[in-house]
């Protein structure tokens, strides 16, 4: 028997929340927000958004949010080894129709960002997350049929298909993406979070808002 051992360095933290927010609440913000996505994407015309909201604007957005504090609070543990206040900084709801999509980017400004599952999601248009351009990386590659992909030479993972009212969390920096909508009209629900401060051994970093 072999007496090796593998030990994943630094590995990237994903939260998922299954039924996070109950449907009946789910279903008010699609009746609600749905109709508020008139912002165009620049990289496709079958994909909108609103405007960045506050929670305080809409009773519907605080209790999404309420909902969604705590678990920023396990999640950012993760991050930064303990518990503290975290507010959400902006959200918002993104409409992608048949054909539509959305580009690589990652979230300025923000330590957690997060997407709520508004409807059903086909298979096609799952949230895809990937390793930053460039980065620390070999230059060369090795791959070709017979490579057998796993965590530590993989370029995207493909998160698991979504319910509605499903919550996922993941670092700001994160690269993702979403392919091109082969179903129905798929709705989420973004946003942004930051905590109340960061101390370094007696040196913080407020943010407020």
């Amino acid at each position: 028997m072999s007496n090796t051992e593998v030990i994943s360095l630094f590995p990237t933290p994903f939260l998922r929340a299954p039924s996070a927010l109950p449907a009946a609440l789910v279903d008010a913000l699609v009746a609600h927000f749905s109709q508020q996505a008139l912002q165009e994407n620049n990289a496709s015309a079958q994909l909108s958004h609103t405007r960045m909201l506050k929670p305080s604007e809409s009773p519907l957005l605080v209790e999404a949010a309420a909902l969604i504090t705590p678990k920023l609070s396990e999640f950012g543990a993760l991050m930064f080894g303990e518990q503290m206040g975290w507010s959400l900084k902006e959200m918002w709801v993104n409409v992608l129709d048949l054909g539509g999509r959305q580009a690589m980017h990652n979230h300025a400004n923000s330590f957690i960002s997060g997407v709520v599952y508004l409807t059903p999601t086909h298979q096609s248009s799952r949230t895809v997350f990937m390793k930053s351009p460039g980065g620390t990386d070999f230059s060369f590659k090795n791959d070709h049929a017979g490579v057998a992909t796993g965590p530590f030479n993989a370029e995207k993972w493909v998160s698991p298909q979504p319910a509605a009212g499903d919550l996922v969390l993941f670092p700001s920096y994160l690269m993702h993406a979403v392919p091109p909508n082969e179903g129905d009209r798929r709705i989420t629900l973004a946003f942004n979070a930051i905590p109340v401060k960061l101390d370094s051994w007696g040196y913080q970093i407020g943010f407020s808002g």
